[in-house]
């Protein structure tokens, strides 16, 4: 590790040797702020990378510390966050941010469109910064596995934007799984109700906005002519930059089975209903989908399987003679239980409602605050990269390269190698755009 921390190092310091990004990499600069250790009285110097949009609501969550760095590719879409905290520093680069303030820096929150997660996420962790990272954490899963394995071997603090993990309704839901008031859970079901995905071919192409840096904002993909199609929001639908609604709300809503069953890593992959003809789209992201994903019997739960899909669960309810309640319908052998991010509600075989079972499940000091105490060197913070929320991710994004791959396939999660479908291997890494190429882990 500390010959590849050495490389990283050295490549950054080439690129700011040689790049002419260096004099355009910062907006302006403000005061910096020396870093030292920090007790968990003292606060944490925080950069945040991206802070406009989604951005702007975890510069929010984290304003209880010294932000003393903002960095963000669209001057306009940051404005408000860079007044605010007009002594923080400015830039539009994280690699110039990291490179003039790294040693000032103890952590760093990123909330950026999902193809440009992975390359700061990386960088910061193995210069030894603890981060916070929306989901789904990054691009692909073998991004997703890379960040896994740097942030165990750099022992940081991580935290994915789960923000749901720290409601009360979900934690009651996970003990009533737990509690086995339906039994041994066989069968989940999982949906976000939306038809967002395969938005029109752009047709006009004008200047790229004097506030936009264009080059940056595409960052390690494949370059592409400038269209207000893709940015500030529609990017999510685009396979280049986005992963779709499996990305947008996989991570929330899969989040209350993984964690009231403490699932990890499937075994097989595969799609529920074969995907109509054209619905398969090799740039855009899909107006509907329905995957499935199974695991064997460990950590305490049977062999389950996890429907995945992007459209409405009416159906599944109905089926079942469940409560229509949240987003998840566990299916147990005595019954079901509906959930979703502020409770649920259960039924059993014979038409009544069990008796709720005791709260055991502690209050969260709120999901930013579970982060920055464990930068502190508090309790891991429960969406960690490590011991939960990068297998999560993980399979989130497997359930996106089933679809585009057009059918299932066996998963080794140890050896990170699909059996049974040659094509899913395209969708599983990416290949980087020149001068963003990394060394694996």
């Amino acid at each position: 590790m500390s010959d590849q921390l050495n490389r990283t190092n050295e490549s950054r310091r080439q690129f700011l040797k040689n790049s002419a990004a260096v004099a355009g990499g910062v907006w302006m600069v403000g005061p910096t702020v020396k870093a030292e250790t920090r007790s968990a009285n003292e606060k944490l110097n925080i950069a945040c990378i991206g802070v406009g949009g989604r951005g702007s609501a975890n510069v929010g969550g984290v304003s209880s510390e010294n932000i003393i760095a903002m960095c963000d590719v669209d001057e306009s879409k940051a404005g408000k966050r860079f007044q605010e905290f007009h002594k923080a520093g400015k830039f539009k680069d994280y690699r110039v941010m990291l490179d003039k303030l790294g040693n000032q820096i103890d952590a760093v929150v990123i909330s950026t469109p999902d193809h440009t997660h992975f390359h700061p996420a990386r960088q910061a962790m193995m210069e030894g910064k603890h981060v916070y990272c929306e989901k789904p954490l990054a691009h692909s899963a073998w991004e997703i596995r890379q960040l896994t394995r740097i942030a165990r071997k750099m022992d940081v603090a991580t935290q994915l934007g789960n923000q749901r993990h720290a409601n009360a309704g979900m934690a009651r839901a996970v003990e009533a799984v737990q509690s086995g008031m339906v039994g041994d859970i066989k069968e989940v079901y999982c949906a976000i109700s939306s038809s967002r995905g395969m938005p029109p071919m752009p047709k006009e192409f004008p200047s790229i906005p004097s506030h936009l840096d264009w080059e940056l904002w595409q960052g390690p993909v494949a370059k592409t002519e400038y269209a207000p199609d893709y940015v500030p929001y529609k990017w999510r639908f685009w396979w280049n930059y986005g992963t779709g609604e499996t990305g947008n709300w996989g991570c929330h809503i899969l989040d209350i089975p993984y964690w009231a069953l403490g699932l990890k890593h499937p075994t097989r992959i595969d799609l529920d209903t074969i995907p109509a003809s054209g619905s398969i789209d090799r740039h855009r992201t899909p107006k509907s989908m329905q995957t499935r994903l199974e695991y064997k019997a460990e950590n305490g739960h049977n062999a389950v399987v996890l429907h995945w899909w992007q459209g409405s669960l009416d159906s599944v309810f109905a089926k079942h003679n469940a409560p229509k309640y949240g987003n998840t319908l566990f299916v147990g052998e005595n019954g079901t239980i509906s959930a979703g991010f502020d409770g649920y509600k259960a039924k059993l075989n014979d038409g009544s409602e069990p008796k709720s079972p005791p709260q055991s499940i502690p209050k969260s000091p709120g999901f930013y605050k579970e982060w920055i105490n464990a930068c502190k060197g508090g309790p891991r913070s429960t969406c960690d990269f490590v011991n939960y929320s990068g297998a999560l991710s993980e399979a989130v994004l497997l359930a996106n390269a089933a679809f585009r791959a057009g059918g299932g396939f066996n998963w080794d999660a140890p050896s990170f190698k699909p059996q049974g479908n040659t094509k899913v291997s395209e969708y599983l890494r990416p290949d980087f755009a020149k001068g963003w190429e990394v060394d694996e882990i």
